[in-house]
């Protein structure tokens, strides 16, 4: 890597020059720079605005999956089968689940050896259970924390290599060639010289870029379990030219809002208390019993949630788990109530004199219990019993929950879209590798803990392609100047304006908040017609104004200008997917309902908002690819290729390999 100083009107700016940069310091990012640097290529830096922001340190559950081959016992597996699983989830392309397949045990294995405690018998056997959408028993977790721990160790590996980590530096421009065929570098602020304006734009000529941000959590930044210092970066990637893909594909599910944590496993199969109240706190009641029939179906429910934590459309029906989900957002998002899950008392509805009635739960429910040592008590008696580390990351974070209620929400957890990318995790733009969740690899559905490993997956895949393919140098610093020059220029008199903007209050957080009810109430777990077009244009109606609009308390606040540009225009990209996906036809699948007056009702005291049908057969076997061009959206529908079933004679792969024509 190379510094230099240059100049560009009267714009004096710091460029690095290098061969590869990675974007963000998850674990899909860490994993990706470390991969580079282990393969050969040593002119590759890792760069970051914070090395402790971001998904992947900051985000958990009651035991955060993995999701890989199966290690242990007698169950049959193989990559095909594990491929098929991931295909079945619907719009996803077979290939790219076949490689997410082929690569899953080398991936989990480099983690282990780095040092991640995944648990193994006495006989080395990497045990499984079964998790979400998974036939099998694939799923395993180093507990709570598990992508923290894949963080920790990824982040040792990189040090003890001394491969460079630029930190403080918030990317706020993609450039491309003039075609738009291909990256050729960055544009970003350098954080640590915000005040300066000498210093405050910082250029990077690379000849690769892996982009490692994340999903855009920015748009549902006020009901989602992802952590506040998270936003992503996907709006920017959409002005340069990448294509969306499956854009209106999310997981949703009930977490905790003041820390910020998905609530699933133990933490529902203890059956906890629902409780709805009113904006102060006011009017208890539990609610959750003006719905089911009887109190049986409803501790199942439950109990349910924690094998079946995301909201899943076909788990509504007959009294389903995911019923809950729709109670919940009801109580909060419509009727603007507050709910709390209390693990201090059991479900009155079901319970004599505070006792849980044992004998009402179905006999899985039961079982489950049984078998746990747990058929006593409150429900914090049983989660001490069950899992006591879900109880002290509560604790670590100043809620007990043996005192006091938690507050819950229906809440954005992933994007199982996002950007395109092949089975190489190149994008339609060449030298540009989206790499985990920013990656919209997934389709419909998708196993639990599956986006850790496609995300260690798709770093290997990026790496090799690097390695094999796009070695070399990056552009003189003078030809991509004049390659970038106008959008260069662009992006610092966008920022400029930003800085006339600093009036000694802030708006920020309120437009957030706008956008953030925009995206719940538009592209939420209950979507129409109707409010995902209005959401659209009011969504580039406030991109469009946000100069005009934005208000900033300092200079400080300058990156968070340039986020609400990343997430408005993302924002209106996004809700543009889910008004073609509507028009086309498309109905209620996934983690969201579309509103069709023709169909049903999840019960009959909900109102008609909640009317729904399921989607066919057929929008699984197709994907939704979109393209972003001056406030314009070009939508492309694509049949999902099947998984390859080519030759794989060893004498034919070994000299495909030996020829390097397998990274082609």
């Amino acid at each position: 890597m190379r510094e230099s100083i240059v100049k560009l009107n009267e714009h004096t700016l710091r460029i690095f020059s290098l061969n590869t940069i990675v974007i963000g310091s998850g674990a899909a990012g860490l994993n990706a720079v470390d991969r580079v640097f282990s393969f050969g290529q040593k002119d590759v830096a890792l760069l970051t605005d914070n090395l402790k922001w971001g998904t992947s340190r900051n985000t958990g559950s009651d035991k955060q999956t993995y999701y890989k081959l199966t290690f242990a016992g007698n169950v049959p597996d193989s990559v095909y089968e594990l491929a098929e699983t991931l295909f079945n989830g619907g719009s996803m392309d077979g290939d790219i689940a076949l490689v997410e397949a082929a690569l899953s045990a080398r991936a989990f294995f480099r983690l282990v050896e780095l040092g991640v405690p995944f648990p193994h018998s006495r006989y080395g056997e990497y045990v499984g259970y079964k998790t979400d959408h998974d036939p099998k028993q694939r799923a395993t977790s180093a507990g709570p924390l598990t992508s923290y721990y894949m963080c920790e160790k990824l982040l040792e590996e990189i040090r003890r290599k001394g491969i460079k980590i630029l930190e403080g530096y918030q990317v706020i421009g993609i450039l491309t060639d003039r075609n738009g065929e291909k990256t050729i570098g960055l544009i970003a602020l350098d954080l640590n010289n915000i005040d300066d304006p000498e210093k405050r734009y910082v250029l990077f000529n690379v000849k690769n870029i892996i982009y490692a941000t994340g999903g855009p959590a920015g748009m549902f930044y006020f009901h989602s379990v992802y952590p506040p210092v998270h936003f992503g970066a996907t709006g920017i990637a959409f002005e340069a030219g990448v294509m969306g893909k499956n854009l209106t594909e999310w997981q949703f599910g009930i977490a905790s809002k003041k820390f910020r944590w998905n609530l699933s496993g133990t933490y529902q199969q203890v059956i906890p208390r629902y409780v709805s109240t009113d904006e102060n706190g006011n009017d208890e009641r539990e609610f959750l019993e003006e719905y089911f029939p009887d109190p049986s179906t409803m501790l199942n429910a439950i109990f349910l949630k924690g094998y079946q934590w995301p909201f899943d459309v076909r788990k509504i029906k007959n009294y389903g788990s995911s019923l809950i989900d729709i109670l919940v957002f009801y109580e909060t998002v419509i009727k603007g109530r507050r709910v709390w899950l209390d693990f201090t008392k059991n479900p009155g509805w079901g319970s004599k004199n505070g006792e849980l009635d044992f004998s009402l739960l179905g006999k899985e429910a039961y079982e489950y219990l049984k078998n746990s040592g747990a058929l006593f008590g409150r429900p914090i008696d049983r989660l001490e019993k069950m899992n006591r580390p879900a109880i002290e990351v509560y604790l670590q974070h100043g809620i007990d929950l043996r005192k006091e209620y938690l507050e819950i929400g229906v809440c954005a957890q992933h994007n199982n879209g996002g950007l395109h990318g092949n089975i190489w995790w190149e994008s339609n733009l060449k030298h540009f590798f989206p790499v985990g969740e920013v990656n919209g690899s997934h389709g419909v559905y998708r196993p639990g803990g599956s986006a850790l490993n496609s995300g260690q997956v798709g770093g290997v895949r990026a790496a090799q392609y690097i390695v094999e393919n796009y070695s070399g140098d990056p552009l003189r610093e003078e030809e991509i100047l004049e390659e970038a020059k106008d959008q260069i220029l662009k992006k610092i008199e966008l920022g400029e304006s930003f800085v006339k903007r600093i009036t000694g209050k802030s708006n920020v957080l309120s437009i957030l908040k706008e956008i953030s009810e925009r995206s719940m109430r538009s592209m939420g777990i209950v979507r129409s017609l109707e409010e995902a077009r209005k959401g659209k244009n009011e969504a580039i109606r406030d991109f469009n104004n946000l100069i005009e609009k934005v208000e900033l308390s300092s200079i400080r606040q300058l990156p968070f200008a340039f986020r609400l540009y990343d997430v408005l225009l993302a924002q209106y990209v996004y809700l543009s997917a889910v008004e073609n996906y509507i028009e086309s036809g498309g109905k209620s699948r996934g983690s969201y309902i579309v509103h069709d007056s023709t169909g049903k009702l999840p019960v009959p005291n909900l109102p008609e908002m909640f009317r729904y049908s399921l989607a066919g057969e057929s929008f699984n076997k197709k994907i939704q690819r979109v393209r972003y061009k001056e406030n314009k959206c070009e939508f492309f529908w694509d049949p999902v290729k099947e998984i390859p079933r080519e030759d794989t004679w060893f004498e034919t792969v070994w000299n495909s390999f030996m020829r390097r024509e397998v990274f082609r």
